[in-house]
């Protein structure tokens, strides 16, 4: 049946205008996309192009060259050297175990170093080169590049590595660099990105931890483009860094090495310290180790051999080391007495071979007591009871801030690891530590050193630069930074009595040249380089009365760690002092056998800037000591370009 015209038409407008509106919507869609395709497409294309840019370019870190250190002569210390490596990236490798091995039968590898690499390439990203084996032979380098197919992954490299040229003889003062460990990394709140390059080296140790910052340098960077995977396809440019700070030290490496072989078959320290400004010329502790063992790291074998002798060769005894400083402390009491007017130096006081205090006998170290001795004689003597009566009259803490005044107790700023601060009690630190009064008794065991006043032979180096110079001498161990001089340690005057400095000096003088003196045995002769001294000798052990009544038993019949410290001190030359130097000989007895002659020895080696004529030596000695000077002209080591030690 026909529709109506009208019904048509109705129809017709109804379906135009869905039409239209339809359209309409299709056409706002459409300009829509084509306004959202125009604002990605052109207004922002630059920025969509950086970020695709970004996803197919990386910045990679480049490791800067570690700055150098030189002694005072431009001698150098601590170098870089290319060496050779072989890594792997475990990406490319595939199956690493078996790469590993097939490389193990084209080289010979430690086995302690392939599981290091695997450690590392466990928490590593794949396509990171990890090195498994440092410092290989260029024949090593040579059989891993004609066996390359054979060795997926694996690479030769040249890269620079850190050598020691005198080996041992710095080992305490420059200490040495590793690879930066977890350990490291937790320490550091915001840590350089440069340390999370494996196998990256810093600074554990010595001056090479304490100048880190200065030594490190700043690292560069270089543009590569890399796959989907991250792996390095090209490398598009780069910006070198900036190499590490050179730096130089204070010490003098003929010197050094010849302290170093001077103390050999001692567990004994030595510190030489210039009295004008307060340059340490060497600073040396015995037994020693080679610190180019632990750049790559060190065998656990080695490690262990180090850490379990009881001589104690990774410690740096001569800042780290506390010891009761023993007769050497005598100046300091005497000295506070001496600024306080309550002594004269005409004043005499009875030794009859001990002192009772409070119903307790305090001994002399001479049984038979040394009788009525002045300042002077007490000194050249070392007359204990002397300085317990001084004890009584001055108090703990008049001579523990005198002590303080001379550099005892106080941590020195030197860029040396664990340097102790020494120990000068008072009343007060008593209470502190151990919940005690102090009692008198403890006052006269600290005006000879013993009790609990402690110092390391760094201390006593600077107490004697003191007394020598009269100015307030600090030590400085680095001369400069990139050339840059370093505020000298010279110090102004301490305002001290110049009477009394005068006094002391005298009576050290006694104790070295004059025949009843504790160190006459280990005079100068030369007239122009006489020194001055004092001998010291510390207990490690209590003696009891009935041992006191029987005997005191020898150091020579008693276990090593149960004999007396010995040592010594001393300045020259007298009328015009330059050096001033500082022994301790764990266990070695007593100071004046064990401590002085060394002393003497190193003295005079700092005198004459080399080995001294044998007439500088009393006549008695000179057959000894020339024997001693050709073994040690054998046995002194010289540095060369590989970094090794030579014979």
């Amino acid at each position: 049946m026909k529709r109506p015209r009208q019904d048509v038409e109705a129809s017709h407008r109804l379906i135009s205008r869905r039409a239209a509106i339809l359209g309409g919507v299709q056409l706002a869609f459409v300009g829509g996309l084509g306004a959202r395709m125009q604002f990605l497409q052109v207004d922002q294309a630059d920025q969509f192009r950086l970020l695709a840019e970004e996803n197919r370019i990386n910045i990679r870190i480049i490791p800067p060259a570690r700055g150098e250190v030189f002694d005072r002569n431009g001698v150098p210390l601590a170098r870089n050297v290319p060496s050779y490596r072989i890594v792997a990236v475990r990406e490319d490798a595939g199956d690493i175990e078996e790469v590993l091995s097939r490389l193990g039968r084209v080289v010979a590898l430690n086995e302690e170093e392939i599981e290091r690499a695997k450690a590392e390439m466990k928490r590593s990203a794949p396509f990171l080169p990890v090195t498994v084996a440092d410092e290989v032979t260029w024949d090593d380098l040579s059989r891993v590049s004609v066996n390359a197919p054979a060795l997926p992954g694996v690479t030769p490299e040249v890269g620079l590595t850190r050598v020691y040229p005198f080996g041992s003889d710095y080992a305490h003062v420059l200490g040495y660099v590793g690879p930066v460990s977890d350990y490291d990394l937790d320490r550091l709140e915001d840590p350089d990105q440069l340390l999370r390059i494996p196998r990256f080296q810093i600074g554990k140790v010595g001056v090479e931890a304490k100048a880190e910052t200065l030594l490190r340098g700043k690292g560069g960077a270089k543009r590569v483009e890399v796959n989907a995977t991250g792996r390095v396809m090209r490398e598009l440019d780069r910006r070198e860094g900036t190499q590490g700070a050179d730096l130089q030290l204070t010490i003098d490496s003929g010197l050094q090495s010849y302290v170093q072989a001077r103390l050999l078959n001692e567990s004994a320290s030595a510190v030489v310290m210039d009295v004008t400004n307060g340059d340490l010329l060497a600073i040396a502790s015995a037994p020693t180790y080679d610190p180019n063992l632990f750049v790559g790291g060190i065998s656990t074998t080695d490690y262990n051999g180090l850490l379990n002798n009881k001589f104690r060769p990774l410690a740096s005894k001569t800042v780290q080391g506390a010891y009761p400083p023993g007769s050497t402390f005598k100046m300091m009491t005497a000295m506070a007495a001496l600024e306080e007017g309550l002594i004269g130096t005409d004043d005499t006081v009875h030794c009859p071979g001990h002192l009772e205090v409070s119903g307790r006998k305090f001994h002399c170290w001479k049984r038979a007591g040394h009788g009525w001795v002045d300042l002077q004689n007490s000194l050249k003597q070392s007359c204990d009871v002397y300085y317990y009566d001084l004890a009584l009259k001055v108090g703990i803490e008049k001579i523990t801030a005198m002590a303080n005044r001379f550099g005892l107790g106080v941590r020195h700023d030197v860029p040396m690891s664990a340097v102790t601060q020494g120990l000068t009690p008072t009343k007060d630190w008593k209470q502190r530590t151990h919940s005690q009064d102090w009692v008198i008794g403890d006052t006269v065991n600290a005006s000879i050193g013993q009790g609990y006043m402690l110092a390391s032979p760094l201390q006593l180096a600077v107490m004697t630069a003191r007394l020598a110079s009269g100015n307030n001498v600090s030590p400085r161990l680095i001369k400069s930074v990139e050339s840059i001089e370093q505020a000298s340690g010279g110090g102004v005057s301490m305002g001290m009595n110049e009477n009394n400095l005068r006094k002391m000096r005298r009576a050290m003088f006694d104790v070295v040249n004059d025949r009843r003196g504790t160190a006459y045995g280990s005079r100068i002769i030369a007239e122009n380089m006489r020194m001055a001294g004092k001998t010291g000798t510390s207990q490690v052990r209590n003696i009891s009365a009935a041992e006191r009544a029987r005997g005191v038993t020898r150091n020579a019949d008693l276990p090593w760690e149960r004999r007396d410290h010995a040592l010594f001190v001393n300045f020259a030359p007298f009328d015009n002092p330059k050096y001033a130097v500082a022994v301790v000989v764990e266990h070695g007895g007593g100071g004046s056998v064990a401590a002085a002659p060394i002393a003497r020895d190193i003295t005079l080696q700092a005198l004459y800037g080399g080995e001294p004529p044998l007439e500088s030596y009393p006549t008695k000695d000179r057959g000894r000591v020339r024997e001693q000077q050709r073994v040690l002209r054998n046995i002194e080591p010289i540095a060369n370009i590989d970094g090794k030690d030579q014979a």
